[in-house]
């Protein structure tokens, strides 16, 4: 059975921060899941936005290519984004890419 990503918002753009919490596999096929969270993050403002991959099990080129872009988006208003809790095979995918350094 695929484990999909949950996204939840636990604290919003009104301090100017958004946390959002991942659970399950951030892959092809739940990428679709997860994107219209990161888009309210980014619709809302956020300047500060923390992404927690503790509970993630599966990290993907679809889900390093949706956290690069929410990176992106972030940054270009002069935010930022940090990865927290990533470990086993996310880790190691960020690790690989030199991502632990850009979002921790």
């Amino acid at each position: 059975m695929q484990a999909r990503a949950l996204s939840l918002v636990t604290s919003g753009p009104e301090r100017g921060e958004a946390r959002i919490q991942l659970e399950g596999a951030l892959d092809a096929l739940s990428v679709d899941d997860v994107s219209p969270s990161f888009e309210r993050v980014v619709a809302g403002g956020a300047q500060r936005v923390i992404v927690d991959l503790g509970r993630v099990t599966l990290l993907d080129s679809f889900g390093v290519g949706v956290l690069v872009s929410l990176w992106k988006r972030v940054k270009a208003r002069g935010g930022h984004v940090r990865v927290v809790s990533a470990n086993d095979q996310p880790l190691a995918v960020l690790k690989i890419l030199k991502l632990d350094c850009v979002l921790a």
